[in-house]
């Protein structure tokens, strides 16, 4: 073959090495604001005792399992009616604060760890809560959009106003 023929292959198959490498990045962007999407919403679900949300991006499936300090909850209605919902009656304030998300694709699995801070007032007795923590999200990709398969949240008091734990 000709050194110009094989030159320009080379350059194009550069150029096609590198828009392949733009399209992954940009899918990687995309399911990471898809992610944070479905955790913000979460969030929100949580703060207004609102199980809407999770009915929206939490695949229920039998043997589903979302933990939080030590406890569990089996199943998306278990996690919703006995959960999520009272929250609303027993919580005052209730706010309930992701940051720091990192997200992490590999094909149809997916998962996310954040930082997270609860803060609200117990009703009945007047106690306060201001725990921080971590929690992890697992996703499934099921079609075109992410599901989240489990949860799982680890959080203690905050003794003294410290600051927040970074990675």
């Amino acid at each position: 073959m000709n050194g110009t023929i094989v030159n320009k292959l080379k350059t194009i198959a550069g150029a096609c090495a590198i828009l392949i490498a733009a399209s992954a990045a940009q899918a990687q962007d995309a399911d990471a604001e898809e992610m944070t999407a479905i955790i913000q919403a979460i969030e929100y679900g949580w703060e207004h005792a609102d199980g809407a949300p999770f009915r929206k991006h939490f695949l229920d499936f039998d043997g589903a399992r979302y933990v939080e300090s030590g406890g569990q909850n089996v199943g998306l209605s278990d996690l919703i009616d006995h959960h999520v919902e009272p929250e609303g009656d027993a919580l005052d304030g209730l706010e309930l604060n992701f940051s720091n998300i990192e997200t992490h694709v590999e094909g149809q699995f997916a998962w996310a760890v954040a930082d997270v801070e609860v803060i609200a007032v117990v009703k009945s007795d007047g106690r306060k809560i201001h725990n921080r923590g971590y929690e992890t999200f697992l996703f499934r990709r099921i079609g075109s959009e992410w599901k989240v398969v489990h949860t799982h949240s680890s959080s203690r008091p905050v003794k003294v106003e410290e600051p927040e734990h970074k990675h």
